[in-house]
């Protein structure tokens, strides 16, 4: 069976999305020092709800200089990955670009040593990382998951949608189902740019995210799916997904 949550970018979120009764909530770990300052209340308002937290850690600060990924990035993860588990977390969404039509093969080899670094890491702290799907196709993911075995996958079918004439999404679970540990749903018109990234509702664009749901369910997916639309458009969402799951 799966789980249904949503997505939270700032406090307000999650007071609205726990108000709304879903299990658990995807927040924002992007900066250590604003975690640490709000970890008093991010610890009240998951007992309040009685909900637990995902993580959806930060952007890369430059995803083709391994230096500043090694003095930045890395840092910065792994003080994430402290807090996380002070957090409860045990599954988080990380962006780590690595592909292969654009990314040299140098670069590719680089980030995946960092990676599985941090994959280790996490895992001591109890957490799986789970690695987004941005513009990549199954190919570029397929390195990754041959060198780490930890290393799990965020599938997002909106973003699957993009830079690609049919969603990449039926490619990462037919070949990679066995890493996905987590769902991003949402909804666009396709296109080849971040502003066509639309986060609309499921069925307000030209995702097919019932051949999508369809797959997945004859798979045996039962974990969690995050609910990646602006919060009026949740409660609809989730009734989409239930109806198509």
């Amino acid at each position: 069976m799966v789980i249904i949550g949503g997505r939270a970018h700032n406090i307000e979120h999650i007071n609205t999305i726990g108000k709304l009764g879903y299990p658990y909530t995807e927040i924002s770990l992007l900066d250590p020092a604003a975690v640490e300052s709000q970890m008093e209340v991010l610890l009240e308002l998951k007992q309040r709800y009685g909900i637990y937290y995902i993580a959806h850690y930060p952007n890369e600060d430059n995803p083709l200089d391994t230096n500043i990924l090694e003095k930045m990035f890395v840092p910065k993860m792994k003080r994430l990955f402290d807090l996380s588990q002070r957090l409860g977390i045990i599954k988080g969404t990380m962006h780590f670009w690595i592909d292969k039509r654009w990314a040299s093969s140098e670069l590719i080899t680089n980030k995946i040593e960092m990676l599985s670094r941090l994959v280790s890491y996490a895992k001591k702290k109890d957490v799986t990382i789970c690695l987004e799907n941005l513009s990549e196709r199954y190919s570029s993911f397929a390195d990754a998951f041959q060198a780490i075995d930890d290393l799990r996958m965020t599938l997002d079918i909106g973003h699957g949608q993009l830079l690609s004439s049919q969603n990449t999404a039926f490619d990462f679970i037919r070949k990679g189902f066995d890493r996905i540990a987590h769902l991003h749903v949402h909804d666009n018109f396709g296109g080849t740019s971040v502003k066509d990234d639309l986060h609309l509702a499921l069925g307000d664009g030209v995702v097919d995210y019932r051949g999508i749901f369809t797959l997945l369910k004859n798979k045996g997916y039962s974990s969690s799916i995050t609910m990646e639309v602006k919060l009026p458009d949740m409660p609809r969402t989730k009734k989409t997904i239930e109806q198509s799951f």
